[in-house]
């Protein structure tokens, strides 16, 4: 096992700079998961850590080691592709000892090795089955199994449950957290599902047009998100926003969102930004559904009803937002609903999209 450092590292094709300077340091024995939109740059910079592409700038540092010129079998890291890219002439065990035939390991040590492995990840029955044989669930068990039984210092998985039915990603999901949790291997998990980084990462690294964006503890992203862009990709259904500005009232401070007013916490307030417009963020699940509230009222657009949890897209003023509520519910579309905000769970970002 090691730490992982990039050091401003950038990456070029042509004139097109698709990673922009950037630093990232993951610790020894870190869950780290890149996410982002497609085409932000997270698998080109799987890439570059795994030596498939070449830094244009900067140094990767595995370990204190600098491998920017080391080639990709022998920075001794394993990767996990999406296409699970198994060699379809070979049984499992097979493609699992691969590598290890490579590098003329004792074939004693591969049998055993491919065993241990084989018995972890619940595919000792498959081994001497073939690619074509097995299902998407098995084969990417397969895959990982092929990298496991490398015992690198640093996995790399690129989307790996992208291909697989809901069910299957959440076994699989489950699994992949149980074993690092066993492995304790330095891990870098590059996926646009953010229910997979919420749930998988120690650290969860937002990309954007080739830059980090913000990286933190899941919690600490969700609940603290940097900028409207992170606010709406983290967070399923994702943040509303209402644009708005700020008024002072004698020693009260409200945001003015249309016809929706909420009293803000001076705490949080810069006194600069009197009257500038601002964007006031809310949850879908802090949304509270109430009789009384003095706002107008929400016109329902579509019911979702999801078991235990019922999805509501409203109209409110003119704008669509949603409501998570964590229950069922009676209503129809076509009714209108008293929504109220609770201060203390609103975000405020500027109009530009960076958080107060």
């Amino acid at each position: 096992m090691a730490s992982l450092e990039l050091c401003q590292i950038t990456k070029s094709y042509g004139a097109q700079q698709v990673i922009k300077p950037l630093d990232l340091k993951i610790e020894d024995g870190q869950f780290t998961v890149l996410v982002g939109p497609s085409g932000c740059g997270k698998s080109t910079l799987l890439r570059l850590i795994a030596g498939l592409e070449a830094v244009s700038d900067g140094d990767i540092l595995i370990g204190s080691q600098v491998v920017n010129h080391t080639a990709p079998g022998k920075r001794d890291v394993a990767m996990v592709f999406q296409s699970y890219a198994l060699y379809p002439h070979l049984n499992v065990a097979e493609n699992m000892a691969f590598h290890m035939k490579s590098q003329r390991v004792e074939p004693v040590v591969q049998t055993q090795k491919v065993a241990e492995v084989a018995s972890i990840l619940g595919i000792t029955p498959l081994l001497k089955r073939l690619p074509k044989d097995l299902s998407g669930g098995q084969r990417q068990r397969v895959a990982m199994g092929r990298a496991m039984v490398r015992n690198p210092q640093v996995f790399l998985f690129d989307e790996p449950l992208s291909n697989l039915d809901a069910q299957l990603r959440m076994e699989l999901r489950a699994e992949i957290k149980s074993l690092h949790q066993q492995l304790k291997t330095t891990t870098v998990y590059v996926t646009h599902d953010q229910i997979e980084a919420m749930t998988l990462a120690d650290k969860i690294v937002v990309m954007k047009d080739g830059y980090i964006i913000q990286q933190g503890s899941p919690l600490s992203i969700y609940d603290k998100p940097q900028t409207t862009f992170v606010a709406q990709f983290i967070g399923s259904p994702p943040m509303n926003l209402f644009p708005g500005n700020l008024t002072r009232q004698g020693q009260r401070w409200i945001a003015n969102c249309g016809m929706i007013q909420v009293e803000i916490l001076p705490s949080r307030i810069d006194h600069e930004l009197a009257e500038q417009p601002i964007q006031l963020g809310i949850r879908p699940d802090q949304l509270q559904m109430n009789p009384t509230s003095p706002f107008p009222r929400a016109e329902v657009r579509v019911v979702e009803m999801m078991g235990d949890i019922t999805l509501l897209h409203l109209s409110w003023q003119d704008q669509p937002i949603y409501v998570q509520h964590y229950g069922r519910l009676n209503i129809q579309s076509g009714e209108k609903i008293a929504l109220t905000i609770p201060a203390e769970a609103i975000h405020l970002f500027t109009a530009d999209g960076q958080r107060l």
